[in-house]
């Protein structure tokens, strides 16, 4: 009982404490240094803003290099690109660490197939590190499988599929993984997904790099790695990538 008034006091004199006007200088808690830099937003959620690196407008395939090096062979039409069947991967040119990632996909409108069959793609960080893109609308597969998957390492939050045919975002923001000079993790990768508006990945710790079969792991790599969009086959769509590098 006396140890409750002890606690019931205590309480009620830190409160009485935290009530008082607090005394002093308010300028000794102002920073007026380093200034953030101005970068003038999009129009929309979407739009790049002032800062960023546009990767593809829906024109040309000027930022990225397909099979060996050469020019991609998807094809291009009402400004978005899409996987030709058979073509391979498309890398960008540039390679990227930390960034924030904004990318708008769609699944065919035709329904073929099902579970992984089904509009499958991925967007590979540091070409390593897969973000997954899968119809997930009424497609049952595993659950470190579907869309905004983490590549059979973190499920998503949610399932924010929209239908077959219809455009999708996801949002991105990724840290890359830090090592030490004897090539040990020092700090793995960490992904924020937002799927159409929802968040999907919190700041989730990614495992490895993605493999198909057996665990993922780390291997020693350089601090910046190109992004590459898979052909898995189905006639998947992108449009609308942008990405912001972030020091």
């Amino acid at each position: 009982m006396k140890k409750n008034i002890l606690t019931i006091l205590g309480i009620i004199s830190a409160l009485f404490a935290f009530a008082q006007p607090r005394t002093g200088d308010p300028k000794l808690t102002e920073v007026w240094s380093p200034v953030p830099s101005i970068v003038t937003p999009g129009k929309t959620a979407h739009d790049a803003p002032s800062d960023a690196i546009v990767l593809f407008n829906g024109t040309d395939f000027s930022a990225w290099n397909g099979k060996g090096g050469q020019t991609p062979t998807w094809s291009i039409a009402d400004g978005a690109m899409t996987v030709a069947k058979g073509a391979g991967m498309i890398t960008t040119k540039q390679s990227f660490g930390d960034c924030q990632l904004h990318i708008e996909w769609r699944a065919p409108s035709e329904v073929k197939g099902e579970g992984q069959g089904r509009g499958n793609s991925g967007i590979f960080l540091m070409n390593k590190y897969e973000l997954q893109v899968l119809d997930g609308y009424n497609n049952s597969t595993y659950s470190n499988g579907q869309a905004a998957s983490i590549y059979k390492q973190l499920i998503p939050l949610a399932n924010a599929s929209r239908k077959p045919g219809e455009w999708q975002s996801y949002d991105v923001i990724f840290i890359a993984p830090r090592f030490n000079k004897n090539g040990q993790i020092l700090s793995q990768a960490r992904i924020t997904v937002i799927h159409n508006g929802v968040l999907v990945q919190n700041n989730a710790s990614i495992w490895g790099g993605t493999e198909y079969i057996g665990i993922a792991n780390y291997g020693q790599h350089g601090a910046k790695g190109p992004i590459s969009l898979q052909d898995h086959g189905d006639q998947v769509s992108f449009r609308n990538i942008w990405i912001r590098e972030l020091e």
